[in-house]
């Protein structure tokens, strides 16, 4: 058997003996392990001599850390920065220029002999100079656009665009035509125009400043009705820059309307109605923003009617059979004082702008 410090089955081969291992050269007998002194250290000698097992963590400091402090003045800087850019940016904002008030014309042209009239509306608009026309909105078609020198493409189309919604809310919605319905076309002028628009509807004057018949067409709902709501319309819009501030379009249309009277049932015969409109826009570039218009002229043929009746207000058509009495405008006073009053203008409808029946 081994020694006590061989292992059980006795040492490796190949290993050095038992107890001549380098090891063995060092011997502690008994009386060097009890003269060997042992010595406990207490807990504040440990803390002092010895580093602490635990990291101590550094004292918090009161306050924002000077990164924090540092963020906040950054967004305040850059906060101060935007407000400031906002009221003093680069780029003044144009002044509104001043807005020409609206000059209008409205001539009636009175028939020749009695109007012709129809049950089937179609039958008119067929046998009538209107039997080409596209219906409606379709007629107010927009040219070929390019831009000018101080105007974009994309400008140009705006003026166009809202020179032709003017047309459609102004003579071809039914609200407007025979129901009295002014507000779709205010909202599409300029602020500067509002208040000569206002004082036209409520004092309507044949001045060539007030008369509401300029700004839109619309008809004597007591007297006529729409026959057929498919307004034939034919014409022309153009666009020209005027100055480096101002784009001019120039709308030019012949609306053809089929009325009966108020009230009638679908037997009673219809009649043609033309409406010939040249109209004058002007554009600066706060009116291309705001898809609003400065109308500065109007000038209006309308007939079958009569002259002794006034245009000013409301249209009083002559309808089928009908023929105009006799009479004409009232007299104007040259001598009058006061107010400048637009001597009123009639004319004859040619023969062949009624429908051949």
């Amino acid at each position: 058997m081994g020694g006590p410090g061989d292992p059980p089955e006795g040492t490796p081969e190949g290993a050095p003996g038992g107890g001549e291992d380098e090891y063995r050269s060092v011997v502690f007998d008994e009386s060097f392990v009890r003269a060997a002194r042992l010595q406990e250290y207490s807990a504040r000698e440990r803390m002092s001599d010895h580093a602490p097992a635990v990291r101590r963590r550094p004292a918090l400091h009161r306050g924002l850390p000077r990164q924090s402090l540092i963020l906040v003045a950054l967004i305040a800087i850059a906060f101060a920065t935007a407000i400031y850019m906002g009221v003093r940016h680069p780029y003044p904002t144009p002044k509104a220029q001043p807005v020409e008030p609206q000059r209008s014309t409205v001539i009636p042209l009175a028939p020749q002999s009695a109007v012709p009239g129809a049950q089937d509306p179609e039958t008119l608009y067929a046998h009538s100079p209107a039997a080409q026309y596209r219906v409606g909105a379709e007629g107010i078609t927009l040219p070929a656009t390019r831009r000018t020198a101080d105007f974009s493409e994309s400008q140009v189309v705006a003026a166009l665009t809202t020179a032709k919604d003017y047309l459609v809310q102004s003579s071809l919605d039914p609200a407007v035509l025979t129901g009295g319905a002014v507000r779709p076309v205010r909202l599409l002028l300029n602020p500067q125009q509002l208040d000569q628009f206002d004082q036209g509807f409520a004092h309507p004057a044949a001045d060539g400043r007030h008369e509401p018949t300029g700004w839109l067409i619309r008809f004597d709902p007591s007297r006529v009705q729409l026959a057929d709501r498919k307004i034939r319309v034919q014409g022309t819009l153009e666009a020209a820059q005027t100055n480096s501030d101002t784009l001019e379009v120039t709308a030019d249309h012949t609306l053809v309307y089929a009325l009966k009277p108020a009230g009638s049932d679908a037997k009673a015969k219809a009649s043609l109605f033309t409406v010939r409109r040249e109209l004058t826009f002007r554009f600066d570039r706060n009116d291309l923003r705001m898809h609003q218009v400065q109308l500065i002229s109007s000038y209006v043929q309308a007939g079958p009617l009569a002259c002794a009746e006034d245009a000013t207000n409301e249209l009083r058509p002559l309808l089928a059979g009908q023929t105009p009495k006799a009479g004409g405008p009232a007299g104007t006073d040259p001598y009058a004082t006061g107010d400048t009053t637009v001597t009123a203008l009639c004319g004859s409808l040619a023969k062949s702008a009624q429908p051949r029946l």
